[in-house]
């Protein structure tokens, strides 16, 4: 999975850091999202599924990896 961010997009609601930690965080001065891994591991893809389709401004977007 590859996870993209619209930081342009982002009403800083912060759902998305709530349901994936380890692969979102929030600017300290706006709370923007920061993508901290934009290819999180297999254990994390439903969380990120979740954030995805959580955010109220849609500025998360995922797409599948291709496989080597």
């Amino acid at each position: 999975m590859r996870v993209h961010i619209d930081q342009d997009k982002c009403c800083g609601a912060g759902s998305c850091v709530l349901s994936a930690p380890d692969v979102f965080d929030q600017r300290d001065e706006d709370g923007i999202v920061v993508l901290v891994d934009a290819e999180p591991p297999a254990e994390l893809h439903d969380a990120v599924r979740e954030a995805a389709a959580l955010c109220p401004a849609a500025a998360i977007t995922t797409e599948q990896a291709e496989r080597v």
